[in-house]
């Protein structure tokens, strides 16, 4: 199980975990154990209704607080109207090195804030 995985993988302050199996059953315990370690980065693959679903879910039945919390990034990377696997991947890499490199993105950047400025903003005909 993944959960097991990060337990057996011991993430230290240089390990960043990312879960992209799109399937709670598998994605939440794991999410959870690293959050709890000192992995310096932690996110999850995901439209932005499911990150509130995901965040939602880890308070209600696995007693999260809102303070780890704060550390899960989902969902992943830095927007850059990515579409293809390998795409997606350059941006979650992205994100992933900003962090390490304690560069702090602005939220245009941020996939969620960026996909909802877009949505609000009117299509002109």
């Amino acid at each position: 199980m993944p959960d097991d995985a990060v337990l057996a993988f011991r993430p230290d302050s240089r390990s960043a975990i990312v879960a992209l199996s799109h399937d709670p059953k598998l994605d939440d315990l794991a999410l959870l154990e690293a959050l709890h370690s000192p992995a310096f980065y932690v996110g999850a693959i995901g439209s932005r209704r499911n990150s509130d679903t995901r965040r939602a879910r880890l308070i209600e039945y696995f007693d999260e607080t809102e303070e780890p919390l704060r550390r899960l990034r989902g969902p992943v990377g830095i927007y850059i109207g990515s579409k293809t696997p390998a795409e997606i991947a350059v941006s979650i890499m992205a994100e992933i090195l900003a962090v390490k490199n304690g560069i702090t993105l602005p939220p245009s950047m941020d996939v969620a804030s960026a996909k909802t400025a877009q949505a609000d903003t009117p299509v002109c005909a």
